[in-house]
Protein backbone atom coordinates (compact mmCIF):
# COMPACT_ATOMS: atom_id res chain seq x y z
CA UNK A 1 0.00 0.00 0.00
CA UNK A 2 3.09 2.43 0.97
CA UNK A 3 4.29 1.39 -2.81
CA UNK A 4 1.04 2.79 -4.36
CA UNK A 5 0.87 5.91 -2.82
CA UNK A 6 4.23 6.89 -2.74
CA UNK A 7 3.44 6.29 -6.86
CA UNK A 8 0.72 8.50 -7.19
CA UNK A 9 2.54 10.75 -5.55
CA UNK A 10 5.27 10.41 -7.82
CA UNK A 11 3.10 11.00 -11.24
CA UNK A 12 0.92 13.91 -9.42
CA UNK A 13 4.15 15.62 -8.42
CA UNK A 14 5.52 14.73 -11.90
CA UNK A 15 1.86 15.84 -13.82
CA UNK A 16 2.08 19.16 -11.93
CA UNK A 17 5.15 20.14 -12.62
CA UNK A 18 4.64 19.15 -16.79
CA UNK A 19 1.36 21.46 -16.05
CA UNK A 20 2.56 24.17 -14.10
CA UNK A 21 6.39 24.84 -15.35
CA UNK A 22 6.01 27.61 -17.83
CA UNK A 23 3.42 29.11 -16.17
CA UNK A 24 4.95 33.03 -14.98
CA UNK A 25 5.23 33.18 -18.49
CA UNK A 26 2.12 32.03 -20.23
CA UNK A 27 0.53 34.11 -17.20
CA UNK A 28 3.01 37.59 -18.74
CA UNK A 29 1.90 36.50 -22.28
CA UNK A 30 -1.95 36.26 -21.26
CA UNK A 31 -1.47 40.34 -19.23
CA UNK A 32 0.49 41.66 -22.64
CA UNK A 33 -2.29 40.15 -25.16
CA UNK A 34 -4.87 41.27 -22.92
CA UNK A 35 -3.65 44.82 -23.20
CA UNK A 36 -3.38 44.51 -26.66
CA UNK A 37 -6.86 43.45 -26.51
CA UNK A 38 -7.90 46.44 -24.93
CA UNK A 39 -6.49 48.60 -27.26
CA UNK A 40 -3.90 49.95 -24.07
CA UNK A 41 -0.64 49.89 -26.77
CA UNK A 42 1.30 51.90 -24.09
CA UNK A 43 0.59 49.57 -21.14
CA UNK A 44 1.27 46.29 -23.90
CA UNK A 45 4.79 48.51 -24.64
CA UNK A 46 5.56 48.65 -21.50
CA UNK A 47 4.95 45.03 -20.14
CA UNK A 48 7.06 44.47 -23.15
CA UNK A 49 10.32 46.34 -21.56
CA UNK A 50 11.35 46.83 -24.81
CA UNK A 51 15.40 47.36 -25.45
CA UNK A 52 16.63 51.03 -26.14
CA UNK A 53 16.47 49.81 -29.73
CA UNK A 54 13.07 48.60 -30.29
CA UNK A 55 11.28 52.40 -30.15
CA UNK A 56 7.30 52.10 -29.73
CA UNK A 57 7.24 53.12 -33.22
CA UNK A 58 8.53 49.92 -33.89
CA UNK A 59 6.36 47.98 -31.09
CA UNK A 60 3.23 49.80 -33.13
CA UNK A 61 4.57 48.72 -36.57
CA UNK A 62 4.45 45.21 -35.15
CA UNK A 63 1.35 45.74 -33.00
CA UNK A 64 -0.37 48.47 -33.35
CA UNK A 65 -4.01 49.34 -34.79
CA UNK A 66 -2.14 49.01 -38.43
CA UNK A 67 0.73 46.92 -37.28
CA UNK A 68 2.08 43.52 -39.00
CA UNK A 69 0.12 41.31 -36.08
CA UNK A 70 -2.51 44.25 -35.31
CA UNK A 71 -5.30 44.70 -34.39
CA UNK A 72 -5.11 41.68 -32.14
CA UNK A 73 -8.70 41.72 -30.79
CA UNK A 74 -8.35 37.86 -29.63
CA UNK A 75 -5.54 35.51 -28.81
CA UNK A 76 -5.06 32.07 -28.02
CA UNK A 77 -1.94 30.52 -26.17
CA UNK A 78 -1.05 27.47 -28.02
CA UNK A 79 1.74 26.13 -25.90
CA UNK A 80 5.43 27.14 -24.29
CA UNK A 81 8.57 25.45 -24.46
CA UNK A 82 11.87 26.47 -23.32
CA UNK A 83 14.73 26.27 -26.48
CA UNK A 84 17.78 24.03 -25.09
CA UNK A 85 20.33 25.86 -23.84
CA UNK A 86 17.98 29.25 -23.16
CA UNK A 87 17.39 31.55 -20.40
CA UNK A 88 13.98 32.17 -22.12
CA UNK A 89 10.57 30.60 -22.75
CA UNK A 90 9.09 30.26 -26.51
CA UNK A 91 5.69 31.28 -26.21
CA UNK A 92 3.43 30.14 -28.99
CA UNK A 93 0.17 32.39 -29.79
CA UNK A 94 -2.47 32.64 -32.45
CA UNK A 95 -3.58 36.13 -32.80
CA UNK A 96 -6.74 37.36 -34.69
CA UNK A 97 -7.98 40.67 -35.69
CA UNK A 98 -11.61 38.96 -34.57
CA UNK A 99 -13.39 38.78 -31.32
CA UNK A 100 -14.33 35.87 -30.58
CA UNK A 101 -11.50 33.80 -32.16
CA UNK A 102 -13.00 32.53 -35.28
CA UNK A 103 -13.78 28.68 -35.96
CA UNK A 104 -11.38 27.24 -37.91
CA UNK A 105 -14.65 26.40 -40.25
CA UNK A 106 -14.89 29.72 -40.79
CA UNK A 107 -11.85 30.11 -43.73
CA UNK A 108 -12.62 33.46 -44.14
CA UNK A 109 -11.72 34.98 -41.04
CA UNK A 110 -9.50 32.38 -40.18
CA UNK A 111 -6.94 33.05 -42.80
CA UNK A 112 -6.29 36.35 -41.02
CA UNK A 113 -5.49 34.65 -37.73
CA UNK A 114 -2.02 34.79 -37.43
CA UNK A 115 0.49 32.26 -35.44
CA UNK A 116 3.51 34.56 -33.31
CA UNK A 117 6.38 33.32 -31.27
CA UNK A 118 7.36 35.49 -28.91
CA UNK A 119 10.21 34.86 -26.24
CA UNK A 120 9.94 35.80 -22.62
CA UNK A 121 13.03 36.31 -20.53
CA UNK A 122 12.62 33.83 -17.20
CA UNK A 123 14.38 36.46 -15.30
CA UNK A 124 12.68 39.84 -16.08
CA UNK A 125 9.50 38.64 -18.11
CA UNK A 126 10.43 40.56 -21.11
CA UNK A 127 9.69 39.80 -24.31
CA UNK A 128 11.37 39.32 -27.93
CA UNK A 129 11.22 38.01 -31.22
CA UNK A 130 13.23 34.66 -31.63
CA UNK A 131 16.18 35.19 -33.67
CA UNK A 132 16.75 33.40 -36.33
Amino acid sequence: MAFTIAALAVVAIVALYFTFRYYPEKKAAEHFFDALVAGDTARAYQLWKPSPSYSMKDFLADWGPQGYYGPVKSYNILHAKAPSASNAVAVTVEVSPFSPMPDISDTEKSRKTRVVEVWILAADKSFSFPVP
